[in-house]
């Protein structure tokens, strides 16, 4: 205690040291719960942990959602099958139009809209129509419902999509040519890919030889456009059957009827050791979803001295493509 003649004690009491004052969000200066993220902070990877999780309604509404769909899409595809089964045996080209419509059909169901920009060079009158391959980017499975609601052609697939459950038998109707992708068979897979564009079938191939993040085109392989150039050894196809090579950019840019960020573009790709169950599902929860397909100028091999020239044209415009697609400047330039 201190004397009253107001001296010191012989043990005197020390001050405190101050405390230091909690940081505050300028969000809880104005009384607010959660400061909003800025607009420049909405393609932070950082934002999704940072932001409040679902509730429980809207967990349980995304899981009916991904029961409706697997039910719908399910019962569309076994009737599919029994469809597209008879329209193999019967001439004409139901089997290609009936194939196009099951895919669009699965789209929808997903809850995918599909934007396209452009027109496919198959659709030019008979006259005057020329085989074509339709030369795409690759970032998930879905790019196989989208691109092949809107093309009317088969697509060209690894030989390992044959063995999978259901996926399989689903390719193996729609006509699928499987390629085994080794250096061996490059010869004989070039000549069954020449033998279908001289029936009559248009392709669908993705050169990249598998799937990206969606963020970036992978470089093509130059071996995909043999069928259009010819190989080291073989000659190549006569003028009239040489197939034009159509650049297609595939971008998904709406997720939840918003703008699709860096944050959120993978919830669409699937690549590397994804499995494909774990995947669907996780897309099948969201709604409001877009792809945006823009079909570029077509491209004539004869204008192109060499396979990787032919390779690195298709590669640059779909490139930039995606770029104008992901940046939502497409439609002034399409």
């Amino acid at each position: 205690m201190q004397a009253a003649s107001g001296g010191r004690s012989r043990h005197a009491v020390r001050p405190a040291p101050p405390i230091p004052s909690p940081s505050i969000a300028p969000s809880q200066e104005l009384g607010h719960k959660r400061r909003m993220p800025l607009l420049s902070e909405w393609d932070d990877p950082s934002l999704e942990r940072r932001l409040p999780g679902p509730s429980r309604a809207t967990r349980l509404a995304r899981n009916l959602r991904v029961a409706r769909r697997i039910v719908l899409i399910l019962g569309w595809t076994a009737l599919s099958c029994v469809v597209q089964s008879a329209m193999l045996i019967l001439p004409g080209r139901g089997k290609v139009v009936f194939a196009a419509c099951y895919w669009s059909v699965v789209s929808r169901l997903m809850g995918m809209r599909v934007r396209v920009l452009g027109k496919p060079a198959g659709q030019a009158p008979r006259s005057e129509r020329r085989p074509v391959i339709y030369v795409c980017n690759h970032s998930s499975w879905i790019d196989v419902p989208v691109l092949g609601g809107k093309l009317h052609a088969c697509f060209v697939a690894k030989e390992e999509v044959g063995g999978w459950p259901l996926v399989g038998t689903v390719a193996r109707l729609g006509r699928t040519l499987f390629v085994s992708r080794q250096r061996k068979a490059t010869g004989r897979e070039r000549d069954d890919m020449s033998l279908r564009l001289k029936a009559g079938d248009d392709l669908i191939l993705f050169p990249e030889g598998t799937s990206s993040d969606g963020s970036r085109v992978l470089p093509f392989h130059s071996s995909f456009f043999a069928a259009a150039k010819g190989g080291a050894t073989a000659e190549p196809p006569a003028l009239g059957e040489i197939p034009l090579i159509q650049p297609v950019s595939v971008v998904y840019d709406q997720l939840g009827t918003l703008p699709v960020g860096r944050a959120n573009r993978t919830v669409f790709s699937w690549y590397g050791d994804m499995d494909l169950a774990p995947h669907f599902i996780q897309l099948a929860r969201w709604r409001g979803m877009r792809a945006s397909i823009w079909l570029h100028d077509p491209l004539d091999p004869v204008d192109f001295a060499s396979r990787k020239a032919l390779s690195q044209a298709a590669w640059t415009a779909i490139a930039r493509g995606c770029g104008e697609l992901r940046q939502n400047r497409a439609e002034r330039q399409a």
